[in-house]
């Protein structure tokens, strides 16, 4: 799983197309973005399927999912869920502060790991 956290840029970029291809063929969609997979992940972590969410609950998705994502790393471990079924994280240690392209290929990374393990 961890694989992915090793790879060049080149790399991750790379797997990152054929990720994005599998599921836009997967959801017969346009070619998803980074927001789009966090999206889903956000969706797949809370496991009530898909539904119409709110723009500030679409914003959840997406924090539910970098929290997921950054747990493979030991910075969030899940606290539990709420009263309506949402997972609730915790932070165990500060995220370091990345350049935006650093942040981006770490969270496209931890995605394509994320889909793997699903894929696989």
């Amino acid at each position: 799983m961890f694989l992915s956290l090793y790879m060049k840029p080149a790399e991750i970029n790379a797997k990152w197309k054929v990720l994005q291809q599998k599921i836009a063929q997967e959801f017969d969609s346009d070619i998803p973005d980074l927001k789009v997979m966090l999206f889903l992940i956000g969706v797949q972590e809370l496991g009530k399927g898909p539904g119409k969410y709110s723009k500030r609950q679409k914003e959840e998705l997406m924090h539910i999912a970098t929290c997921r994502l950054l747990s493979e790393m030991g910075f969030y471990e899940l606290e539990g869920l709420d009263q309506d079924g949402w997972p609730h994280w915790k932070l165990l240690k500060p995220v370091p502060s990345f350049a935006m392209m650093e942040q981006e290929l770490l969270l496209k990374s931890l995605t394509i790991s994320y889909f793997e393990d699903i894929y696989e």
